[in-house]
């Protein structure tokens, strides 16, 4: 096990997690929310340093990551536990287990490791996905840091739950920041998340875009009957546009029964239709539609002729017609990281 950072003692040997925003209370030989924290007489400890539960090279797109260097391969890796546990989570085998320390199921990899096999695989970068990176902290801003020196890029795809604090000290390493924006009220965070609040979380998507300079792309899951009321998703689409800007990123993704949430339907594709016309009407240039095969809603187009610029199927980029960046046909300048 290996000490955890950004923790606060208390008396008789209890602890304050400052990792996420639960801000767990610990006391002695418990663990927080997540699990994967355990308090050892009034030091906090992580589970799962090193943990890798899944690892793959693949597509950027997967994450998905559509204005970040479209069709790179990234070196994609996860660890066990989650700070939300969402009831219809695709992950929840590994997002919603609980490391025991007598097995420590799972592969060992150093940060060490990590470089060398996305080098080896010639991959762009370093994504760290599938449960919630945050948990990972100490592991992944390790990572990070090498990853920094060896020219290779990074990618949190979070639920934007961590700390200022704990953002902070990872910012100045983490190039592209990939956040899920599960709804916009505290009624759907706290059925979908069990999140009183999630006006934190705002702060912390501006705060990665604005302080830190990172790269930040938005997903919503949209799910029927819990956050898919048209007034909080226009809400949504003006905060983007005015807050983070209209070049930012907004893919609107078909949810799938599963889990807690089998009883539930599949989203309509009407739905996320509607939906993303609400996004370009409130001004933003990209807005996709995901889990949906074919049509308009993967490619990418020019906002200013309208041609497409990026093709993709079954999440691949097929087809890139830009120049340095630019439309190939007009000359406008498309918002992200291309190859030159």
């Amino acid at each position: 096990m290996i000490e955890a950072i950004l923790y606060e003692k208390l008396a008789d040997k209890s602890i304050q997690c400052h990792i996420c925003q639960r801000r767990c209370l610990v006391k002695d030989k418990q663990r927080g929310y997540c699990r994967s924290r355990i308090n050892r007489d009034g030091k906090l400890f992580s589970l799962i340093f090193g943990l890798v539960s899944t690892m793959m090279v693949s597509p950027i797109e997967k994450k998905p990551v559509y204005h970040f260097f479209p069709g790179s391969r990234w070196l994609s890796l996860g660890s066990y536990g989650c700070n939300f546990r969402c009831p219809g989570c695709q992950n929840w085998d590994i997002a919603h287990s609980e490391v025991r320390e007598e097995t420590r199921l799972g592969k060992m990899t150093q940060p060490e490791e990590l470089v060398k096999i996305a080098q080896k695989s010639k991959c762009l970068g370093i994504s760290w996905t599938y449960n919630e990176p945050t948990l990972w902290f100490e592991y992944t801003l390790e990572g990070a840091k090498l990853a920094k020196k060896n020219n290779l890029y990074t990618n949190y795809v979070t639920n934007g739950f961590i700390t200022p604090e704990a953002l902070d000290l990872i910012g100045p390493y983490l190039d592209v920041f990939r956040v899920d924006l599960k709804g916009f009220s505290n009624d759907s965070y706290k059925q979908i998340a069990n999140v009183d609040n999630f006006s934190g979380i705002l702060e912390v998507i501006k705060r990665a875009k604005e302080k830190w300079k990172m790269h930040v792309e938005i997903v919503t899951n949209v799910i029927p009957g819990m956050n898919d009321r048209e007034e909080d998703l226009s809400r949504m689409a003006s905060w983007i546009s005015s807050e983070l800007g209209k070049d930012t990123p907004w893919h609107i993704t078909r949810f799938f029964p599963h889990l807690k949430l089998s009883h539930f339907p599949p989203t309509p594709t009407k739905t996320l239709e509607k939906i993303r016309e609400i996004g370009l009407s409130m001004g933003l240039n990209y807005v996709y539609l995901g889990n949906v095969l074919g049509g308009e809603g993967e490619n990418t187009f020019c906002p200013g002729c309208g041609q497409t610029l990026v093709v993709r199927e079954g999440l691949e980029a097929k087809e890139i017609l830009l120049i340095q960046g630019r439309c190939k046909f007009c000359n406008q300048a498309i918002a992200g990281r291309f190859e030159d």
